[in-house]
């Protein structure tokens, strides 16, 4: 069985420290995921899953809530889209390669 990923890691600590205190910070996902404040901010999908975490413990049916949680699922996708090309763009690559070579 393969190690949880950083992602679930991460999901599952947001999900215990809102059950024990419900006080949620960067600090307390990093430490309990055991990773680094700064990978958090950095990696687009993991600081959108903190912050939906946190969003979460707020009220989320005002205007404003709607307007956060929409602009950190739209940061998530972005996210999700940029990896996806990425990846399209590698096997691109690598069909030529493959194609050059057979």
């Amino acid at each position: 069985m393969s190690p949880p990923s950083l992602v679930n890691r991460v999901e599952q600590a947001c999900a215990q420290i809102i059950e024990q205190d419900g006080t949620l910070t960067f600090a307390a996902v990093a430490s309990r995921a055991g990773t680094s404040k700064a990978t958090l901010y950095r990696r687009a999908e993991l600081r959108s899953i903190v912050e939906e975490h946190r969003s979460r413990n707020r009220e989320a049916h005002t205007l404003t809530g709607l307007v956060v949680e929409l602009d950190h699922l739209r940061q998530g996708l972005e996210a999700i889209a940029a990896k996806v090309r990425r990846h399209e763009e590698i096997l691109r690559a690598l069909q030529r390669q493959a194609n050059k070579a057979g």
